[in-house]
């Protein structure tokens, strides 16, 4: 029965991770928080998926690179 439970969350998990991740690289070519979406998408995997936790740090960093970019731009 609990083999079965955590089976269940772990697909709950990689379903609603992998909705957030194609949600997220849909609206990098559409209007949209596309960065956002695939880094929540990537926290939501993370908290089963070792890789989701890799690729979470460098979503963050690419994302700290856009908004520093922004902001340099927007400061001129």
């Amino acid at each position: 029965m609990k083999a079965t439970i955590k089976l269940l969350k772990k697909m709950a998990i990689f379903i609603a991770g992998s909705a957030f991740l194609l949600a997220g690289i849909i609206m990098l070519v559409t209007p949209g928080p596309g960065l956002v979406a695939i880094i929540a998408g990537l926290v939501i995997l993370s908290v089963e998926f070792e890789w989701a936790e890799r690729y979470l740090h460098k979503a963050k960093k690419k994302l700290k690179e856009t908004n520093d970019k922004v902001r340099r731009k927007t400061n001129r």
